[in-house]
């Protein structure tokens, strides 16, 4: 299946004129396309299918279980597909099933283990304090919430990506806002405290993936992770980012990605 991964549009402030790549057969977002959802818009009427895992941007200012059956009644309303700890198979055009598991899968911020956890918290609670959300009953969703979720996140994932094909499905493309390694790290940022608001540490999980999408990172990744006796698995970051920071320099709407 050839797909076309779009993400980090940030439409609440940027202008981004979306356009069909040709000979894609299916549309993934990847993400914060839009923080006032307005520009969800630009992809309804599609020609093809499209598949939606939300962002961190598309909660900021929300309840967060609101948001989330908000954001699921407009895409449905513009016929687009949210995936939130969710998976759906569909064919190819050469009538290979392709498995789609989506998940926003929040940080853990154990991204250099437990023992940086707390330095990476504390950077966590200021990505938490712009974001301004809230969850149950109106509590602050701070970085403590913000872990609690990306465990759930994590151990959904991990369940979803042990269960065997049976004939089912021919491929597996996982789908998550938030990247599964620190190999998809921002190179102006490395290793500081902050990357892990967002990079998580699934590099065991790629493996289990023929294909990884994911956006959050305002850059560029493509790399393979080994497998032995099989096809490497694939991780590809199309996030757009932001003109004024010349984050979009190198953005490739229209890049064809194949599993």
């Amino acid at each position: 299946m050839r797909l076309q991964l779009l993400s980090d549009l940030h439409l609440e402030t940027e202008t981004f004129e979306a356009q069909p790549a040709p000979g894609a057969e299916l549309l993934v977002l990847a993400g914060d396309i839009d923080a006032t959802w307005a520009g969800l818009e630009l992809f309804a009427n599609w020609p093809v299918p499209v598949i939606f895992v939300p962002g961190n941007h598309e909660f900021d200012g929300r309840d967060m279980a609101e948001a989330l059956a908000g954001l699921r009644a407009r895409c449905t309303e513009l016929g687009m597909t949210l995936l939130s700890r969710e998976t759906l198979i569909l064919p190819d055009d050469r009538g290979r099933r392709i498995r789609f598991v989506g998940t926003v899968r929040w940080s853990d911020f154990d991204l250099f283990g437990a023992a940086q956890r707390e330095r990476a918290m504390r950077a966590g609670h200021y990505f938490t304090r712009v974001q301004r959300s809230t969850h149950e009953g109106g509590q602050p969703f701070d970085a403590d919430a913000v872990r609690a979720t990306g465990l759930a996140d994590r151990l959904w994932l991990e369940q979803a990506l042990a269960v065997p094909p049976q004939g089912q499905w021919d491929a597996t493309v996982v789908i998550t806002h938030f990247a599964p390694s620190l190999r998809s790290g921002d190179p102006r940022y490395g290793k500081q405290p902050g990357t892990a608001s967002f990079c998580n540490a699934d590099d065991d999980l790629i493996p289990r993936a023929d294909l990884w999408l994911h956006g959050h990172l305002h850059c560029r990744h493509d790399y393979t992770v080994d497998r032995p006796g099989r096809a490497p698995s694939r991780v590809v970051c199309q996030a757009r980012g932001l003109v004024k920071k010349g984050e979009a320099e190198t953005h490739d709407p229209l890049k064809l990605i194949e599993v």
